[in-house]
């Protein structure tokens, strides 16, 4: 058993271990040497392999400061695009004092020390129903107890966290920082270091100041106060603003390095082809033919796949076409018909699991009307900018990874494995992705790209052609569910039911970082309850009976993780249908939701905002307009679609989106965050998917999965409203509610509920 699942097992059982106290600091210093500081995790870093430059001293595992005056800030979650490297640094710098212009970011290094307990802990929580959750995990502080019992494992990006996880510790590592300095200030201007205080890269004194480079080295033989003051949320300079991206200089002029950018000497080139869903194995392959490629070096031939390596990209995609390699595939392949079959089955069959049961539903439903509508939903892939992507060198018995991964540890954990070596023998060079949305979670373009390399005795990069991603992508799990309410004399919802079907798609994942095949891990969640598969089902209005049901269901084609997993489908059940219930009751879409969140005031003053940013006329008929709204990982939003049929489709000429993520570091981030999960959000909304048959994947390129292109894009408004919150995630938020809202604005003018996604209307003649 991993370690990963002998954590989750020690969360089940609400182990224990210590909390760590502020003492708990790793400090430390030398001649001609700069500070590194940071307020640790107990137990000490062991092995902690922090690179450092000429003038720092690595000494923790957050912070470094340089003799110049540099200030380096290391950050323990993946870069996709979301602004960790900007965010995490800016926490820093502006907890610290810094001059944003010193500011510099450097991945951190595989180590328990970056935990994501955050994240374990939710995950914990919707592994299990919430309601068999030991009180243990729920408890203040469980999640500490998590984190300190994790390794390398455990560290992981995903779940929108990057601030709600990793604030804090930036913000305490920063304030030790800050209070050394001071300290070593204090010393030479002989007064009281709490009588100092640091901006813009300079400890000051009334007129007096001094650089940061300059008490690094002094700074670094002190004691820490006991205490060392945090300043008070939102007070730093840099917060509320929004400074220049630290990672968008080198992407604009190209510098910025991807797996793919990565050239080692003597380097061969891979392509690779894995054949159809399922239990699939390489049956045979033509081997004289690739030989006659120019630049074909030899093929590396794996019980599940084959690949065909180069020297250059191209000819080892020529010479993979060459070898034409045939698959055989025991059991059920991966196929639409059946799981569609399968999903519609789980109805009839009704073998799941009660996971939200408030009130009685039974009772509501007794004798009353009850309106009943019934949802489907398609599998939606990834998408990519970046298809997945490794370069691997291995030698004498080690192997050295340049590969993005949203949980580093694991994936060293899985090529180590399949080496059949150690994983300190695996040396992991964390990349920033070109887009993730999830997919980072996978690693088996890494655990081949060791293989090939091991195999052709060079390095060698492996990148997967668009058509291999598309074909072994592992997409968002297809759902079809089954929502029934009741209303109340007040127009209100009395009761509410909603049955899911759709497969574990958290189980599977747990299994697949324990080391499973995607088809395997599969298998071994078939029937199993999961709170995460429904996640966000439960409406956040005030309804006094809710009962909601997960009905598993093994559809044949593995399902991963995806930008704001389930709730991108169950908002768009909820949402869509309690706008049936509004029009049932005789009421406007606005005004029937407001009078069901009286117990949600954010999530009313963001309906509130949008409808008024969005000019709401009262979902009249023939309006076009449509509305939705959600709260999500401690956020908030509301949104209003635009939209009409048109000569070639869906037209969406508008979405208005308000949301209230609590305190906001930075605008321009959260902004772009939210704009872009619009945008993803429209995209599965209309595209984003593709049907299965015999294993296969119809579609083969970009242009098969239906996505919009940049003439169909909307205008978008984004308003963020102020809250004095701790922030909430926001980096998934705009992706739920985008699909209801345009169903919900397309009725008005078809008069037609779109209860499938992708939403298809009948263009204007």
């Amino acid at each position: 058993m991993s370690r990963y699942s002998d954590l989750r097992e020690s969360i089940g059982r609400g182990s224990w271990l210590p909390r760590p106290d502020r003492r708990t600091l790793l400090i430390g210093g030398g001649a001609a040497v700069g500070l590194a500081v940071a307020w640790a995790v107990w137990p000490r870093a062991p092995g902690l392999a922090i690179n450092a430059a000429p003038g720092e001293q690595i000494l923790g595992p957050y912070l470094k400061i340089g003799m110049d005056g540099r200030v380096t800030v290391l950050v323990p979650q993946l870069e996709m695009g979301q602004g960790s490297f900007t965010l995490i640094a800016q926490v820093v710098a502006d907890e610290l004092g810094a001059d944003w212009r010193t500011v510099a970011v450097e991945p951190a290094p595989l180590s328990g020390i970056y935990a994501n307990d955050l994240l374990l802990e939710e995950d914990a929580q919707m592994a299990m129903p919430r309601r068999l959750v030991p009180e243990a995990v729920s408890a203040m502080g469980g999640w500490r107890r998590t984190m300190l019992a994790a390794d390398a494992r455990a560290m992981l990006t995903g779940g929108s966290t990057v601030l709600r996880q990793y604030e804090q510790p930036a913000r305490e590592a920063a304030a030790v920082a800050r209070a050394l300095l001071q300290m070593a200030a204090a010393d030479r201007w002989d007064v009281s270091w709490d009588e100092c205080d640091a901006a813009d890269g300079f400890v000051t004194n009334r007129n007096r100041k001094l650089r940061f480079g300059d008490l690094a080295e002094a700074a670094a033989l002190l004691d820490p106060p006991e205490w060392p003051p945090l300043r008070a949320p939102g007070t730093g300079a840099l917060f509320g603003e929004s400074p220049p991206r630290l990672d968008l200089p080198s992407k604009i002029d190209g510098s910025f390095s991807f797996a793919g950018d990565i050239r080692l000497h003597d380097m061969a080139y891979a392509a690779i082809r894995q054949g159809p869903i399922g239990d699939t194995r390489v049956k045979r392959y033509d081997r004289k033919a690739p030989r006659a490629v120019m630049g074909y070096l030899g093929a590396v031939r794996h019980e599940r796949w084959i690949a065909a390596v180069a020297t250059n990209s191209w000819a080892a995609q020529r010479a993979l076409n060459a070898m034409n390699p045939r698959f055989t595939t025991d059991g059920q392949r991966g196929d639409s018909a059946v799981a569609d079959r399968r999903l519609k089955a789980a109805f009839a069959e009704y073998d799941g699991s009660r996971l939200v049961d408030e009130g009685s539903v039974s009772d509501a439903f007794a004798g009353r009307p009850v309106l009943t509508a019934e949802f489907l939903v398609a599998p939606a892939l990834h998408g990519t900018m970046e298809t997945r992507t490794a370069t691997a060198a291995w030698e004498d018995g080690r192997v050295q990874l340049w590969v993005a991964s949203q949980a580093p540890g694991v994936c060293r954990a899985m090529v180590a494995r399949a080496l059949g070596i150690g994983e300190g023998d695996v040396v992991l060079f964390q990349m920033p992705a070109g887009g993730s949305f999830d997919a980072a979670f996978e690693h088996d373009v890494a655990v081949q790209a060791a293989i090939i390399s091991r195999a052709m005795k060079r390095p060698i990069q492996l990148v997967w052609s668009r058509t291999e991603d598309i074909m072994r992508d592992l997409p968002r799990a297809p759902a079809r569910a089954r929502l029934s309410a009741t209303l109340s004399s007040g127009t209100t919802i009395d009761g509410w039911h909603a049955a899911i079907a759709t497969p574990s798609s958290r189980h599977e994942w747990h299994g697949r970082l324990d080391g499973l095949s995607p088809q395997h891990a599969m298998e071994e969640a078939a029937g199993k309850a999961d709170a995460a598969a429904i996640n966000g089902a439960r409406p956040p209005y005030l309804i006094p009976n809710v009962a909601i049901d997960h009905l598993p269901v093994n559809t044949a084609i593995p399902s991963g993780q995806w930008r704001a997993n389930a709730d991108s489908y169950t908002a768009f059940f909820t949402e869509a249908f309690v706008d049936e219930l509004a029009r049932a009751a005789g009421t406007d879409p606005f005004g029937f939701r407001i009078a069901m969140l009286g117990e949600q005031p954010e999530l009313a003053r963001c309906l509130q905002r949008a409808s008024e940013i969005g000019g709401w006329s009262g979902g009249e008929a023939g309006s076009g307009q449509g509305l939705a709204c959600l709260s999500m990982r401690g956020s908030h939003i509301a949104l209003m679609a635009v939209a009409r049929p048109g000569a070639s489709g869906l037209v969406v000429e508008r979405i208005v989106a308000a949301a209230d993520v609590g305190r906001v570091l930075n605008p321009a981030i959260v902004r772009q965050q939210i704009e872009s999960g619009i945008v993803f959000g429209l995209a599965a909304a209309v595209g984003a998917t593709t049907r299965y048959r015999r294993g296969l994947a119809n579609a083969r390129t970009l242009r098969d999965i239906g996505l919009p292109n940049l003439g169909q894009m909307p205008a978008i408004t984004v308003e963020l409203l102020p809250s004095n919150r701790a922030p909430g995630g926001f980096e998934e938020i705009g992706v739920p509610g985008v699909a209801p809202a345009i169903a919900n604005a397309l009725f008005t003018v078809t008069g037609q509920r779109l209860r499938r996604l992708p939403l298809s209307v009948k263009p204007i003649p």
